[in-house]
């Protein structure tokens, strides 16, 4: 099936935060959208990579040696089994995940912010 769609019409589907959502898969992998504010919890996937595309806002990525700050337009990669931390200066961040399929929301960590059942728009 051809995959065709808007972003910025998804984006406008939901409102919740830290909640992402599929918009499309491809080779194993979701592609998912996801509203962010304020900080997440500390994690890390062991066997799965993380794209982090910025279209809205500032993401601040921060690792236990070094913070990067992503600004719309830019893109974070973090490697499977980096711990990270990824939060917002208070203003609400728009981005665009390309996670495989099996990567769980926050790694191993159980947290109330966990989702487990992703939705799709």
């Amino acid at each position: 099936m051809i995959e065709h769609f808007n972003i910025k019409e998804k984006f406008s589907l939901f409102s919740d935060q830290w909640t992402p959502h599929i918009v499309a898969e491809l080779n194993g992998q979701y592609v998912k959208l996801a509203k962010l504010k304020d900080d997440f919890v500390w994690h890390s996937h062991e066997d799965e990579d993380e794209l982090f595309m910025i279209f809205k806002g500032t993401l601040i990525m921060e690792f236990r040696d070094r913070i990067i700050e992503a600004k719309e337009g830019e893109v974070i990669v973090v490697p499977k089994g980096v711990e990270h931390l990824p939060r917002t200066n208070g203003e609400e961040v728009w981005v665009l995940l390309f996670e495989p399929k099996a990567t769980k929301h926050t790694g191993e960590v159980e947290h109330e912010k966990t989702v487990k059942d992703l939705k799709r728009i």
